[in-house]
């Protein structure tokens, strides 16, 4: 059986959880997000608290169990504290400038490349070798760290271009004579 299906959804202080029907909104101070329930799942309030159970035994019930607790339990950290994906810049010359929607990436190209911010996310840049990305979707905020990191992926010789901050790059040892 899933363990993390039958561990209930708690609402930090400051946030309100609501259920119409399949739907599950969550209001927080960074804003307002919602999710739908597969029909799969039953998903009630008890105690201030979500819970889920699988409404049949069937393969495809269990399987959303889980997924539809995780996805709630995104909606509800990310309108209280929302999330933040950290990249950094690695080569000469390489750097990034936010600059209203737009973040400008000087990496090396004949060309600066301006990646346009999508609305819901919010890109910071503290250092010109430092972008940090956030915002209350989870999915979306990967995506667009993705996105930025996908201009120059980090090569394996130099160590060169744009990588997470949690992220190890296997370095490779070059020609030998």
């Amino acid at each position: 059986m899933s363990r993390i299906g039958k561990q209930p959804v708690e609402a930090p202080k400051g946030v309100e959880i609501k259920i119409n029907g399949q739907t599950v909104v969550a209001k927080g101070p960074k804003g307002e997000r919602s999710f739908t329930v597969p029909a799969e799942v039953v998903v009630a309030m008890y105690d201030g608290a979500l819970t889920f159970k699988p409404a049949d035994d069937s393969k495809r019930a269990r399987q959303m169990w889980g997924m539809s607790r995780t996805q709630a339990a995104n909606c509800v950290q990310g309108v209280s504290e929302g999330f933040t994906r950290n990249l950094l810049i690695t080569g000469v010359g390489y750097r990034a400038a936010a600059q209203g929607k737009t973040l400008k990436l000087s990496l090396g190209y004949s060309h600066d490349v301006d990646f346009a911010i999508p609305d819901g996310i919010e890109v910071k840049t503290p250092k010109p070798t430092e972008i940090e990305v956030s915002g209350i979707d989870q999915q979306l905020v990967g995506q667009v760290a993705a996105n930025i990191r996908e201009w120059r992926k980090p090569e394996p010789y130099k160590g060169k271009g744009i990588r997470y901050s949690d992220e190890y790059i296997f370095r490779k040892e070059g020609k030998k004579k």
